[in-house]
């Protein structure tokens, strides 16, 4: 009884009985357009006073309201409507404007389902409940058992005065039970007529595609830029913290490269959240971000890597120092992926040991390669860790080129071919 009474006056049963009504009150100018119609046709007879002429109207004016249903603003306001009266989910909506023959033509068909059952269920809930309530009080109240057409002497026996008040009841529990019902089925169509179509669903998708490229690049350069930042800062504190006294010029050295490294990295960084905050990390935002590439900035990146103790023997083809040689995509991702390889050397080869650095032009493709003694003083795995090198293989997949990386007996080599021609 519980669920039952639930389904015929809980909240949901409400609004959507509301949203019934919403419809009967969208239907009135229809129907009063279609009485002017219907009006001079039944000879000029009141068609207020006569049923069969006012369904004659309604049944005139739900056309003009499939009409009418054909401007954009319909399928937005009436999904939002939907959604929060009849208690459909949001994603099983369309709240854009109907564009295609079949979305128009859906949408009109909602209109006019919307329309007319409101207008009924309208029409019911004006009608029925005083006729109810008439009868529910009727045995109470003797003036109102008179005046009663077509029933002459009904309620003058008793049997009718005791099932009376019974009869009012059932007819608002039909009343209800109806309004709970077409309400239910409103809410079962709706996604087949307001929904999204196979357009819209491809367009999210792509949408939802490009937001997780957006959020997975973004990732990307702050692991890259920001990880490789404190690696350096920590290990050229570290070394000019030992050697303040014995050593003050490799100190200044030091403590200029914190600086530079900081500041960049800091520049780096209010970029990417600047893409953020503007709600704009595609096309032209990126451009404007100021993004470090291997033409011109290698050497600061080879210099401050010095300064925290890493002995960094660097061949660096001479077409690679001509920022004309290079793609600008190809300069900006090869930068990272020279920096990343650097970072991890710093995390996980220690200080004061020799890595060795190639950048060459070769069989038309850039190849990258980092090599660094295996299992010297290399901390155990951090928690989280291995983002740095698939960061690698994603960039360097995104371009159309390869990465490999691993022991080679003591020696630690990442190895990255990246295509000069083609890259987008």
């Amino acid at each position: 009884m519980t669920a039952l009474g639930r389904s015929l006056f809980g909240r949901r049963a409400r609004l959507r009985w509301i949203h019934l009504i919403l419809g009967g009150a969208l239907a009135m100018p229809y129907v009063l357009v279609g009485s002017v119609v219907v009006g001079p046709l039944a000879g000029g007879e009141n068609v207020l006073g006569s049923l069969s002429l006012q369904l004659a109207s309604f049944a005139l004016g739900l056309p003009l309201a499939a009409v009418t249903s054909l401007f954009p603003l319909t399928r937005p306001l009436e999904s939002g409507v939907v959604r929060s009266l009849c208690g459909v989910e949001a994603e099983r909506l369309a709240y854009g404007p109907a564009r295609t023959k079949g979305e128009k033509g859906r949408t009109a068909a909602w209109f006019t389902l919307h329309l007319g059952a409101g207008g009924i269920v309208a029409g019911m809930s004006l009608a029925v409940p005083p006729f109810a309530v008439t009868l529910i009080v009727l045995p109470f109240v003797p003036m109102l058992r008179d005046g009663w057409p077509g029933l002459p002497g009904l309620f003058g026996h008793t049997w009718a005065l005791v099932l009376s008040p019974l009869a009012g009841a059932a007819m608002l529990l039909a009343l209800a039970a109806c309004a709970a019902a077409v309400g239910t089925l409103l809410a079962r169509w709706a996604p087949a007529l307001l929904g999204p179509s196979a357009e819209d669903r491809v367009a999210a998708a792509e949408a939802r595609a490009a937001d997780l490229a957006v959020r997975n690049r973004l990732a990307r350069e702050l692991h890259d830029s920001v990880g490789h930042a404190l690696s350096a800062v920590t290990l050229q504190a570290s070394a000019a913290r030992r050697l303040l006294d014995a050593d003050p010029e490799f100190v200044r050295e030091a403590l200029a490269a914190i600086e530079d490294t900081t500041r960049r990295t800091v520049g780096e960084l209010d970029a990417v959240l600047g893409v953020l905050r503007d709600g704009d990390a595609t096309g032209d935002a990126w451009g404007a971000a100021p993004a470090p590439t291997l033409a011109d900035d290698l050497d600061d990146l080879l210099r401050r890597t010095r300064a925290g103790g890493l002995r960094v023997d660097a061949t660096v083809a001479a077409v690679v120092a001509d920022p004309r040689a290079l793609p600008a995509p190809v300069s900006r991702e090869a930068y990272r992926i020279v920096q990343e390889g650097l970072s991890n050397a710093l995390r996980h080869a220690g200080e004061k040991v020799a890595v060795a650095l190639r950048v060459e032009v070769l069989d038309g493709h850039l190849r990258i390669t980092v090599e660094n003694p295996f299992g010297v003083a290399a901390p155990a795995p951090r928690p989280g860790g291995g983002h740095g090198l698939r960061g690698i293989a994603d960039r360097a997949r995104l371009l159309g080129g390869a990465a490999e990386a691993g022991a080679s007996g003591p020696v630690w080599r990442l190895h990255v071919r990246l295509p000069l021609k083609g890259t987008a």
